[in-house]
Formats: C-alpha cells, sequence, structure tokens
C-alpha cells in the first residue's frame, strides 16, 4: 500500500474531516503515514496523532523558520519524547533562506543542534532545504549527519545534487510537484535517481498534484504522483507502490520496531 512518508494532519485544514480522513485511508489504497511536527506545538500535536491512530507515525523537530523562539528546554522536551516507539524521525529541520522568519545563523545553530540529537537518539532526520543547498550539504558533511540516515523532503534541486545524497545513503522526497508542468527540475531528479531512494509524499495540506493543484492535499492523491513516477521510470504503478513502500519502512526502521 501507499506510505506517505510526510504529512502535516495537525493543520487546521484537517479540522472538519480529520477522524474521517484518516481512518479512510486505508480503504483508499494508504496504509501508512508520518505526521511531521514544525515547531513544538505541531510536533506535540503529531506525538498525540500518532498515539491515537494505529496506521500514524510521528516526527518531532522545529522547521528553520519557526527556530528564532526555540530554547535548550525545547531540546530536552524533543530528547525525551524520541523514545516514543510511534517517533520515527527527528524533523522537519534544516534550512529556509526564502522566508525571513529567522536569520540564517540562528537557523544554522538550531539545524546543527538538532542533528546532534538526532544522533543522540539514533533517528533519521527530515531535512526541509529550501534556497540553501551549498549550507545544507556543508551542514550535513561537517556534521556527519548522514550516520543517521534520512530523507530530503520536498526536493528542489538539481539532480547532480540528488545523486551525492544518494551516495550518502539518504531518499529524495517526491510528491505533488512532479506532475506540475513546471516541475521539469523533479522530474529529472526523478529520472535519474534509483528508485530505491525515493519515497512519497505529500506535505499535505500543501502541495496537491494535478488536476487538484491549489486545493487541499491529502495522501489519498498520492496515486497520481505514483502514475508520473511509473510514467518517469518504465514501471508500473503497482512496481513504485511496492519499492517506495519498502523504502519507506527503510528509512524510519520500521521492520525493527515490528
Amino acid at each position: 500500500m501507499i506510505f506517505d512518508t510526510h504529512t502535516h494532519y495537525d493543520d487546521e485544514a484537517f479540522d472538519s474531516d480529520r477522524e474521517e480522513l484518516i481512518t479512510g485511508l486505508p480503504r483508499k489504497g494508504v496504509g501508512t503515514v508520518v505526521t511531521v511536527g514544525a515547531d513544538m506545538a505541531t510536533s506535540r500535536a503529531a506525538l498525540e496523532l500518532a498515539g491515537r491512530y494505529e496506521n500514524v507515525y510521528a516526527a518531532i523537530g522545529v522547521h528553520p523558520s519557526e527556530t528564532h523562539g526555540m530554547t535548550e528546554q525545547d531540546l530536552t522536551w524533543l530528547r525525551a519524547h524520541a523514545a516514543n516507539q510511534k517517533v520515527v524521525a527527528v524533523g522537519e529541520i534544516g534550512l529556509d533562506y526564502h522566508w525571513k522568519d529567522t536569520e540564517p545563523p540562528v537557523q544554522r545553530q538550531w539545524f546543527e543542534k538538532q542533528i546532534a540529537l538526532a544522533k543522540e537518539v539514533d533517528l533519521p532526520v527530515i531535512y526541509h532545504s529550501r534556497e540553501a543547498a551549498e549550507d545544507t550539504m556543508k551542514i550535513i558533511c561537517q556534521t556527519k549527519a548522514y550516520e543517521c540516515g534520512g530523507v530530503i523532503h520536498c526536493y528542489s534541486y538539481a539532480k547532480e545534487m540528488a545523486l551525492e545524497y544518494v551516495k550518502m545513503g539518504y531518499f529524495i522526497g517526491v510528491g505533488g510537484v512532479v506532475t506540475f508542468k513546471n516541475g521539469r527540475k523533479l522530474k529529472e531528479t526523478v529520472e535519474a535517481v534509483p528508485i530505491e531512494h525515493i519515497v512519497l509524499e505529500t506535505d499535505c495540506p500543501y502541495l496537491s498534484p494535478e488536476p487538484y493543484r491549489g486545493k487541499r492535499n491529502d495522501s489519498s492523491k498520492l496515486g497520481y504522483v505514483v502514475d508520473e513516477i511509473a510514467r518517469i521510470k518504465g514501471m508500473t504503478a503497482e512496481e513504485v507502490i511496492d519499492i517506495t513502500e519498502q523504502n519507506a519502512r527503510r528509512l524510519y526502521r520500521l521492520d525493527k520496531r515490528s
């Protein structure tokens, strides 16, 4: 079944039908989802959702744009809850130079601290990197963050850099952008990267695939992403679903938890 490696089901966009949507996903071919924290409040919400639904896991961490208010006490909380059996990753963390919410030096400081936390608790990392390709790669290499594995979420850079990440053992997160007419760079990346290093993601409620672009996204729409990946790779949709599910289980080490 489809494995959605990156969602935000705590978002207010789902307030009216969250229960119905999440419990109905298996009937739509979606077996497992990971709901991802972007700050302390959403990390707590992700943990709560993972505790409520068997098919939902959580990632906890602070998005780069939210690190301006982060404290050592927050790190302590993240460390304590990383031991929860439903927590599968630290994230989403990283660098975002597009939005001006947080100064780059502050982003880099907390990025490094959260990488150190991931290494300490032995969890993979979900990376957010926007308009910060060079600094992201530099910090990953300097801290040896690749030692705990992870995924480059919502990948947006050139295929050459994606292949460098693959050499380091990382997975590449592919979502609705691959269906866009102007999604050429991601299509090229999907063509270049081995299917064994690709995972499916929605980033819902954002980034709905065509023909739903601009509308609320959810995991049931990943079939459109699957079809585009299958077209690019010359595979069947069933093959893409099966392989990316195996990849996601490896990424989040779920087989070691069962």
